[in-house]
């Protein structure tokens, strides 16, 4: 990415209000119905009819989610290792003991992390969907959001971060 390219998508350059929603292919619409709807608390709501393929829609938690039925569900890749660097999806709780003992009654395998940054401790726990697509559930709200400096390169190397000796929870753009 050029300067000249960083410089013009500052600030919004899209006026982008908002996270509308997250759309995944599943293998059974149903059951990944059920589950972000009895595992996540998400609402169905209507889709347009004019849609000519299966799928459902869901809102909670200010997002929604689009569930499009997968046209080989057969050879979707199957995902049985929980990695917690793996694409996922994030949701704020307010009791992380109260999820953990939830997940456990539910049946539902889970691998629990922490991050430490300046003191400050998030507890994470990553499970997959029916499909092994990733959901976490943490108390991210713990970590202040700290905007880095404009000309601060950055990259995610922890190697590269450490040598700067600055302090970072997350990955930006790099400049080149």
């Amino acid at each position: 990415i050029s300067l000249k390219i960083m410089k013009i998508s500052k600030g919004n350059p899209l006026q982008l209000s908002s996270l509308n929603h997250i759309s995944l292919v599943c293998r059974s619409v149903e059951e990944s119905t059920d589950f972000y709807q009895n595992i996540l608390g998400f609402v169905p709501v209507r889709r347009p009819g004019s849609l000519n393929f299966d799928g459902a829609w869901l809102f909670g938690h200010g997002i929604g989610i689009h569930l499009l039925q997968s046209e080989d569900p057969e050879n979707m890749p199957k995902k049985t290792v929980i990695n917690p660097k793996d694409n996922h999806i994030s949701f704020q709780c307010e009791s992380m003991g109260l999820v953990e003992k939830r997940l456990a009654d539910m049946g539902i395998d889970w691998v629990r992390q922490r991050v430490e940054e300046g003191g400050i401790h998030v507890d994470q726990l990553f499970f997959h969907d029916p499909d092994g697509f990733m959901v976490e559930i943490c108390n991210c709200d713990n970590i202040p959001v700290v905007p880095l400096p404009e000309d601060f390169v950055r990259s995610c190397s922890r190697l590269n971060i450490q040598q700067q000796q600055i302090p970072s929870a997350c990955c930006t753009t790099l400049i080149d």
